[in-house]
């Protein structure tokens, strides 16, 4: 009988192969500049000291030309670190956390809903359906003002949420780090749907007596991607005003965007959106650098606005009676997709490996040139970040982005064990997420960190940052009562 032969691609370990190439390309400037400079310094042996005493006199250098080219030197130097960008550290942030009295388990939910939609059963079901496939858990939390019944979303109430929440994050935030209210620079509170007058940023200044001339900005409307916006602002701030610190709140009130109506695409936030909220301390100072946790990279933001179906997508409006509630479109997750696409291909040529951007090239010749029905290559991500912060808008979501990103279970668990645990917290989801990766001491020194969100308009916005040390395990934080459960095995559905 002839020898069988044994199948090549078991014997040989590809991914050793796949390696060897990345390594090969990422490292090539060192693998041609090492035998350049072995080759320079053995010909400089070579020649000895006589003769490179000779070479140097032929030059005929006097001293004015040498103090020229010095001052030459010196002025380029000032010139490239006056003009080179100041470094934006995030030097810790605070998230809140919401008393156990405000929790809203899947029952008390349910019931809630029987009875305010008592006349309306098919929207009773469509919510628990909904809520049975949402991956949320049963320790989310809504503000007091939603669990009476009926509802009482009166402005008093949203005022009253919104202080609990951003005052409280905002403390954490100031125990923390030791900073005071008069040494705070800039301000940026983003809020979508809650704009009260006067502003949320002047509630804060009203509350800690804030500098007179503080810059203050406040930002609504603009979705669940709201604070990268925060954060772009504040980046472009603090490069304008040196030796600064900008103080960064991110949240969502829920009392007055509570919807009661039957509308069931309208119904959806009200089994998503849960009370959340997040502070965080940006610095331009250099003595910042050793004590901040990041230092920020990039930030990339994608508007897709100017189509009709992206831009009505996520939508506030009145329903058939009058009600206000928030429209989500069956378009959602298409449109959410194509976002992502444009976002992707403008960060990836600023984070990914050469050896990534070389096979996406290749691909990309080879489906104009050859075959256009050669399969896109999509690039492994993964080789740019250790850690990924999706935003827990919902299952879809996650799901659609571990799918076309190929991550990982354990790169999407910081997402999906913060939507389980707090639900969908809007712009301060992400910051969850940050807390959740350090509160299980997976954060190391020089590990970067893609933050990805989406928000009404429609837009796409991502932030890069990069850690500055290891983070040790903290005893604070919104996690720190329950991480050690973490993470949990959430079902496909939950029967209710």
């Amino acid at each position: 009988m002839p020898q069988v032969l044994p199948n090549f691609s078991n014997s040989v370990k590809l991914k050793y192969v796949k390696l060897g190439y990345q390594y090969l390309v990422n490292h090539i400037l060192t693998f041609l500049l090492i035998p350049i400079m072995v080759g320079i310094l053995f010909q400089i042996i070579l020649l000895g000291p006589e003769e490179m005493l000779k070479i140097w006199q032929s030059l005929d250098i006097d001293l004015v030309q040498i103090l020229c080219s010095s001052f030459l030197i010196i002025l380029i130097c000032t010139l490239y670190f006056m003009s080179k960008p100041r470094s934006i550290y995030l030097v810790d942030y605070a998230c809140y956390k919401p008393p156990v009295t405000y929790r809203v388990p899947f029952s008390t939910f349910m019931e809630h809903s029987r009875l305010i939609l008592k006349d309306n059963l098919k929207s009773v079901d469509f919510q628990m359906r909904i809520l049975e496939r949402s991956g949320l858990g049963e320790e989310t939390c809504l503000p007091p003002a939603i669990q009476y019944i009926p509802p009482t979303p009166t402005m008093e109430a949203a005022r009253g949420e919104a202080e609990e929440v951003i005052f409280s994050a905002i403390d954490s935030l100031m125990q923390k780090t030791g900073i005071k209210a008069k040494d705070i620079d800039i301000l940026i509170v983003n809020c979508s749907l809650f704009s009260p007058t006067p502003s949320l940023s002047a509630m804060v200044v009203n509350k800690y007596k804030l500098r007179s001339n503080i810059k203050s900005y406040n930002l609504s409307g603009m979705g669940c991607s709201a604070g990268l916006i925060s954060m772009d602002l504040a980046r472009d701030l603090l490069q304008a005003h040196p030796n600064s610190y900008a103080l960064v709140v991110s949240t969502e009130i829920i009392t007055p965007n509570y919807y009661q109506g039957s509308e069931r695409a309208m119904l959806l936030p009200n089994c998503l959106f849960r009370m959340g909220g997040a502070a965080i301390l940006l610095s331009n100072k250099s003595r910042d650098k050793r004590r901040a946790k990041y230092r920020l990279v990039h930030v990339v933001r994608t508007h897709k606005g100017s189509d009709d179906k992206a831009y009505k997508c996520v939508y506030e409006q009145e329903d058939s009676e009058g009600k206000v509630g928030i429209n989500l479109s069956k378009d959602l997750m298409v449109i959410a997709g194509e976002a992502l696409k444009s976002n992707i291909t403008t960060i990836g040529p600023l984070v990914l490996p050469a050896s990534e951007q070389i096979l996406f090239l290749f691909t990309l010749i080879g489906r104009k040139i050859f075959n256009p029905k050669w399969r896109p290559y999509i690039p492994d991500f993964k080789q740019a970040f250790e850690h990924f912060c999706i935003h827990a808008g919902g299952r879809a979501v996650i799901d659609e982005l571990q799918k076309n990103l190929q991550l990982s279970s354990e790169h999407v668990e910081a997402s999906r064990m913060t939507l389980h645990r707090f639900g969908n917290t809007s712009s301060s989801s992400l910051w969850y997420e940050l807390s959740y990766i350090e509160a299980k001491g997976r954060m190391k020194k020089g590990d970067r960190v893609w933050q990805i969100a989406f928000g009404s308009g429609f837009k796409c916005n991502s932030a890069v940052w990069k850690c500055n040390r290891t983070i040790k395990t903290t005893t604070d934080g919104p996690w720190q009562d329950c991480i050690d459960r973490y993470p949990v095995h959430i079902p496909e559905i939950v029967k209710l």
